[in-house]
């Protein structure tokens, strides 16, 4: 039995779970304007096959991805199921996210706007607001930028760099948003470049106060927990279903 006395999903109950917030995520990335030309990727690891991963096709504007759309990928890049290529970059780095952290169930990574300005500061976030404070002593900093992740080895620093976290900013590229559901990876990232906004808002403002340490650290205990992070994109979830249906075919 799982919470509240509800049976456990189905192996392809699970499946189609995964797949409906995968492509719910995507929807809402393109509301939000996380969006940009074919860049970006969001993946959600398979319940049957866990070192294989559901991921968007390359080339496909997140508001038009369906259930249907979704892309599973082998250990090797090979699309074993869906119609459509994957990102190579996105392959390179999720592939070493998900076989690093097998309690990984998503990973998130889209060129944000506010993510990406923040990302060139090569700094992590302050906990500035009760919200940034979710990612206060678990995110990171890839300190290190070499063009377009292609190669293994690059996408092996970039899972090394996230370590445990359920964040890392990967300098002069943007955010990557992990977590132990679809809706935690996506909520994590929303809430991640919110905070970017307004650190960047703040500073450009005067000289912001930050939480102090002990305060910041109990608030993470409160707001950076996965089922926050599972009922924070709830809502989400149930008006993007409700306004654009068709998600779900």
């Amino acid at each position: 039995m799982t919470g509240a006395g509800r049976p456990a999903r189905t192996v392809a109950e699970e499946r189609r779970y995964r797949q409906q917030r995968l492509a719910a995520a995507l929807r809402l990335f393109a509301r939000l304007g996380f969006d940009e030309g074919a860049g970006g990727h969001l993946t959600a690891r398979d319940p049957e096959h866990p070192e294989r991963f559901w991921i968007n096709p390359f080339g496909v504007h997140f508001g038009r991805i369906r259930v249907s759309d979704l892309l599973l990928v082998g250990t090797d890049g090979t699309v074993l199921a869906g119609a459509g290529s994957v990102n190579p970059a996105g392959f390179t780095i999720h592939s070493r996210v998900h076989a690093a952290r097998p309690d990984v169930v998503a990973a998130a990574h889209s060129h944000s706007t506010y993510g990406r300005a923040w990302s060139t500061l090569g700094r992590m976030l302050d906990p500035l607001t009760q919200d940034a404070c979710a990612f206060y002593q678990d995110h990171t900093v890839f300190d290190g930028f070499d063009g377009v992740v292609l190669a293994d080895q690059e996408g092996a620093r970039i899972a090394a760099a996230l370590g445990p976290g359920k964040a890392v900013i990967l300098r002069n590229h943007g955010l990557l948003t992990v977590g132990g559901s679809v809706q935690e990876a996506a909520w994590w990232f929303i809430s991640m470049e919110r905070s970017c906004q307004v650190q960047l808002l703040a500073e450009a403002a005067g000289t912001p106060v930050p939480v102090a340490p002990d305060v910041a650290k109990a608030t993470a205990a409160t707001m950076g927990t996965p089922a926050m992070g599972r009922l924070n994109f709830r809502p989400l979830y149930a008006e993007i279903v409700a306004a654009e249906p068709d998600l779900l075919d």
